[in-house]
């Protein structure tokens, strides 16, 4: 489990979030919702010790990340960024397989396990048979999925996904949030997901954190958060909502 207490995070003089709690539970996914510049990724680098705290804490299954190795912290919490483009000429499965090294297998050195835990990855990424093409010859679609699979390879118990379906099209889409849930529930790892998409979170988040201004603006259930009014407040748009009719999720509609 991941808690995260009172947090403040700024750069430099600059507030980015303030005031944030909130737990991750073991098989949950948490979906971060807010406008461009509401804080959202500020906070996965925090959750991932990468960027440091103003104040409060952030606990990983009791233990303060502070007081964490990088490594051990590297095997517990693995990370999707938006920035995925590779300059040099590694192949899809050399790629795949570097998420292994935080197990202690130098790059080049990997086991015969962990070919298997990248290859099933892979696999689950709808990638079987890219496994010796160039990274920078992937779409950027196709990199996302690779990114995700080396993620997946960890076998880290937490996923921060941020934007994870930028560039793909709407069956990888559906895939990757389906995936990541399907993990959680199986697996009882847990994720924290960024989208801009408020339908496919109304579909697979466990619950949703809207932010505005870095700070929370509503917590809960999709069915909860997901009211006209709340996103009036923190996307200034009027939508319509309405109840999918295969899922039973609510389901959202721009009003141009």
């Amino acid at each position: 489990m991941l808690d995260v207490r009172d947090i403040s995070v700024g750069y430099g003089e600059r507030a980015v979030l303030g005031g944030l709690s909130f737990e991750l539970r073991d098989g949950e996914t948490i979906v971060l919702l807010g406008a461009n510049g509401a804080g959202k990724t500020t906070l996965i680098k925090a959750l991932n010790a990468t960027l440091p705290l103003t104040s409060g804490d952030i606990a990983l299954d009791g233990e303060s990340l502070a007081k964490i190795s990088r490594r051990e912290i590297a095997r517990n919490i693995a990370v999707v960024a938006q920035e995925n483009e590779t300059r040099f000429p590694v192949t899809v499965l050399e790629f795949v397989l570097s998420g292994r090294f935080v197990h202690g297998n130098a790059f080049g050195w990997e086991s015969e396990a962990d070919v298997e835990f990248a290859e099933r990855a892979l696999a689950d990424c709808d990638l079987s048979g890219y496994e010796t093409r160039l990274m920078n010859h992937l779409s950027g679609g196709e990199r996302q999925r690779v990114v995700l699979a080396r993620a997946l390879a960890t076998g880290a118990k937490i996923l921060l996904l941020d934007e994870p379906t930028a560039n793909l099209d709407l069956a990888h889409q559906a895939m990757m949030f389906r995936l990541v849930r399907e993990r959680c529930r199986s697996c009882r790892a847990s994720a924290v997901v960024i989208t801009h998409d408020l339908n496919l979170a109304a579909e697979f988040a466990d619950e949703i954190i809207l932010l505005k201004d870095g700070r929370i603006a509503a917590k809960g259930t999709p069915a909860e958060v997901l009211t006209a009014e709340n996103i009036k407040d923190v996307f200034s748009v009027n939508v319509l909502l309405d109840q999918n009719p295969a899922s039973g999720s609510v389901r959202v509609t721009n009003v141009f």
